[in-house]
């Protein structure tokens, strides 16, 4: 059941003026004609459903198999009477709402709801830390949080602001959605000039997860991109494989919305499922795939495409990592007909370049396919530590200006300010911290990180959150924590930790403390005790001599 705690509170500065849409439609088995692309003219998320319920009203939107499905005239009007009932909760333009509760068809229609009501949603992963979720929706100064029945009472406890209490948000379909309301009082706001849509938070270096804002306008530049290059229709089937709180669902939830396509939900349990996934893709005829290149890898080694039809795919995309040439190579093998895409960009600009892979990799390839093109009207540019632009072939850090870009951190102005650069001519562009070259035609050429981070089954990984979160073990003195490169995973996470406990830690016991600070994509691989770590002559952790001892 889905329940919403409103939170009336702690507003920051950030809000902004609702942004009137329109929107587009569908029908169910039949292949309808495609609506005319100036109906799916919109300035706002929720207006492509409302133009696809008007266009294709009967036509069914999303699919939960085992649990349902529902039309695109349902989806539109559940989510009408959802943003009625957070509107009687107070919850209006420019406020922010949390949602934690799994993906579902009341998760879909209550995340539309909270778009027509002029706010922007905030996910988390509802199976991640309880204390992580609620401290992201204290950060993000949420006003309500809709919540599935099972996770209202850890969300109470573990949240120092008061709600006001829990009830069934009615108009979600076959409702286990709850909402929350805050009991305090919301201050004066600041309309800015364009509407936020959706924070999404990603790992930070300082221990805490930042909130990248995105407004409807920054969400439909790569929007918009995506229907010019892919072509879908309302013919197409799309995936729904990656969570709300991760950046590839943008692609999967609007753009399959904007055509009338159908769109099959793919349950966290199921997605890591290859035996399952395999005959899922041939039962529901998927036509459009969008992943990490993990999980391909394990539909390679597991799934046993063989033995499916897969004659239904015409595209797979794949981002957020880089895809070992061997996997994709194997991949490519399996399904020879779809067209294959590597899509590249930080949560931050959406997807900034994109390359379509022209045919079967040699098999010679040692190198992963490039990051490629710059796409969804951005510019890009690479520089030296100076922030001056570097001869082409030259490697240098990636910087990225244009329509797809956040509006910036959520309640972090300093890291604002660290995280763009503005030139001579005035104009802002976001600093990636990704190292690439450029080959000579406008492709990029991925090299690495600038900084600590790393990409693990596609989510980014600031390894100082890791670290943090394993300080608080009470027979932790220090901690420090290190990626190293690794074939079949793409890269292995190893803990070096002080140690004053009276009995070594297990590694089952340091694993389960990590699965109850952390989402399991940052739950280290392996844990080395030491009495204490190494240091460089600044007594500062030296991190060259753990690789070395790694």
């Amino acid at each position: 059941m889905i329940s919403v705690l409103y939170c009336a509170g702690l507003q920051q500065s950030r809000n902004v003026t609702r942004r009137q849409g329109i929107a587009t439609a569908i029908l169910p088995n039949k292949v309808t004609p495609a609506a005319p692309s100036n109906i799916m003219s919109t300035d706002s998320l929720h207006g492509l459903l409302e133009a696809a319920a008007s266009h294709f009203p009967s036509k069914v939107a999303v699919e939960d198999p085992g649990h349902g499905e529902i039309t695109y005239s349902q989806l539109n009007r559940s989510s009408t009477r959802i943003s009625e009932e957070l509107a009687r909760a107070g919850v209006g333009s420019g406020d922010r709402v949390g949602l934690c509760a799994p993906k579902s068809l009341a998760s879909v229609a209550s995340l539309f709801g909270i778009l027509k009501a002029g706010a922007a949603y905030a996910p988390v992963d509802p199976d991640a830390p309880v204390r992580r979720n609620a401290s992201i929706f204290e950060d993000c100064s949420v006003k309500a949080v809709v919540v599935e029945r099972s996770r209202v009472e850890a969300l109470q406890t573990a949240s120092p602001t008061r709600y006001a209490g829990a009830r069934r948000l009615e108009a979600a379909p076959g409702s286990d959605i709850q909402l929350l309301q805050r009991s305090t009082a919301s201050p004066d706001r600041s309309p800015e000039t364009e509407d936020l849509a959706y924070v999404l938070y990603t790992s930070g270096s300082t221990g805490a997860p930042k909130g990248v804002m995105h407004t409807h306008r920054s969400a439909l530049s790569f929007i918009d991109w995506c229907s010019h290059e892919f072509e879908p229709s309302d013919a197409d089937c799309f995936s729904a494989h990656a969570p709300f709180h991760f950046d590839l669902s943008i692609l999967d939830l609007y753009v399959s919305l904007k055509h009338g396509a159908r769109l099959v939900l793919i349950g966290e349990q199921l997605g890591k499922q290859p035996l399952k996934l395999a005959p899922l893709i041939s039962e529901r005829k998927i036509s459009v795939w969008y992943s990490t290149p993990s999980i391909l890898r394990l539909l390679v080694e597991f799934g046993k495409l063989e033995l499916h039809d897969s004659s239904s795919l015409r595209l797979v995309l794949f981002a957020g990592e880089v895809f070992p040439p061997k996997h994709q190579r194997a991949l490519m093998a399996r399904w020879p007909h779809p067209h294959y895409y590597n899509l590249f960009g930080p949560t931050e600009t959406n997807v900034c370049t994109y390359y379509k892979v022209p045919g079967p990799l040699a098999d010679d390839q040692r190198d992963p396919v490039p990051i490629g093109f710059r796409c969804s009207g951005d510019e890009t540019l690479i520089v030296d530590e100076n922030l001056r632009p570097v001869p082409v072939g030259t490697e240098g850090e990636l910087l990225v200006s244009g329509g797809s870009v956040m509006v910036g951190y959520f309640n972090l102005e300093d890291r604002n300010r660290e995280a763009f650069h503005t030139d001579e001519h005035g104009r802002r562009w976001y600093r990636t911290g990704d190292l690439v070259r450029d080959r000579g035609d406008g492709c990029h050429i991925f090299s690495g990180r600038r900084d600590r981070m790393v990409k693990r089954r596609g989510f980014r990984v600031e390894l100082g959150e890791i670290e943090a979160a394993l300080h608080r073990h009470p027979g932790v003195t220090e901690a420090a924590v290190i990626a190293t490169p690794d074939e079949e995973s793409g890269v292995l996470i190893r803990a070096f930790l002080g140690w004053a406990g009276a009995q070594p830690a297990s590694v089952v016991e340091l694993k389960r403390f990590s699965a109850e600070n952390l989402p399991g994509y940052m739950i280290p691989d392996r844990f080395k005790l030491l009495e204490s770590l190494p240091k460089t002559s600044t007594d500062k952790v030296d991190y060259q001599a753990l690789k070395e001892l790694a």
